[in-house]
């Protein structure tokens, strides 16, 4: 039995397979159909979930299997204090396989280590987001054909933003990428991620304004001022608005410049931009429900 904890539980000649698998999914969806058939999937979330909860949810449906869990702590027995471990413990009981989203960081790992059923961790406070790791690293390699050989700028809340320390992590590990992290000050990557990309000798620069790197770049992975990680509400009222993609930034990027987020959006990206053909934000999130049905395959063992 395995679990996702971090992007890097899985080797990059596994994550090749499991992207394999995602695009097989894609295009022969009923060959899958009943893969799942009589598997339950627990979606344990202790924090508000849009996207990375239904698509768990679609992704076991799709497979044919059922879906059982909460969507907030308060409506779960943590609202009585019930400890991560005891209520894994109890869900092991009920389901093959559990989602787990949680507020503080290495919840995913506690509950992993009291499981007897694979867990996958859908979001750990500001830590890990493997599962949108996974599915950025599906969208590009689907999208640009290839997993290295690029620059890709990182923009927004590079501080708080768990799918940028995950995604930067995840793409350490291939040939010739470099960062471009544009930030405010306030929301600069923190500095045990640059220790990481120094020790490796991989390039990367760190700017304020986004149109001063527009052109040099071949992909923009946008992000939002996360309020919730905010414990000052004048700081998040004074850096919400710091960075908008609109038409006149997109004319200076390259013409095959792919725009990603990792969604929800608040303004940082102009609805305008939704209808040029580089905006992959919307496929981005299809992708999501692929690679989840293809990770939950693999790690029931299915495959």
């Amino acid at each position: 039995m395995r679990h996702l904890i971090t992007p890097l539980d899985f080797t990059v000649e596994e994550l090749e397979k499991l992207f394999d698998l995602a695009n097989d999914i894609e295009n022969n969806k009923a060959k899958y159909a009943h893969a799942c058939d009589g598997k339950i999937l627990a979606t344990c979330f202790y924090e508000p979930s849009t996207r990375t909860r239904l698509s768990f949810e679609s992704a076991m449906l799709q497979l044919g299997g059922h879906v059982l869990g909460f969507s907030d702590a308060g409506s779960s027995s943590a609202a009585k204090g019930e400890s991560v471990s005891d209520t894994i413990r109890m869900i092991s009981a009920y389901t093959d396989i559990c989602a787990m989203r949680h507020p503080k960081e290495g919840s995913a790992m506690v509950a992993s280590q009291a499981a007897s059923i694979p867990v996958i961790n859908a979001g750990d406070g500001g830590h890990q987001h493997p599962t949108q790791t996974l599915t950025d690293l599906l969208t590009i390699r689907s999208l640009k054909g290839r997993l290295n050989n690029f620059t890709i700028g990182l923009c927004g809340d590079l501080k708080f933003g768990r799918t940028v320390h995950s995604l930067i992590k995840a793409l350490t590990r291939y040939d010739n990428i470099k960062f471009v992290f544009v930030s405010p000050e306030e929301l600069k990557v923190p500095d045990y991620i640059i220790e990481i990309l120094k020790e490796k000798n991989i390039p990367f620069e760190e700017v304020i304004r986004l149109e001063d790197v527009m052109p040099t770049l071949d992909l923009l992975y946008m992000t939002r001022v996360q309020r919730e990680r905010f414990f000052n509400e004048e700081d998040y009222i004074r850096l919400k608005d710091f960075y908008v993609l609109d038409k006149a930034k997109m004319t200076l990027a390259k013409d095959d410049m792919l725009v990603l987020h990792p969604l929800p959006r608040v303004n940082e990206i102009s609805v305008e931009i939704d209808q040029d053909p580089r905006a992959a934000y919307f496929r981005q999130g299809q992708y999501g429900v692929y690679v989840r049905m293809a990770l939950i395959l693999t790690l029931l063992e299915l495959v």
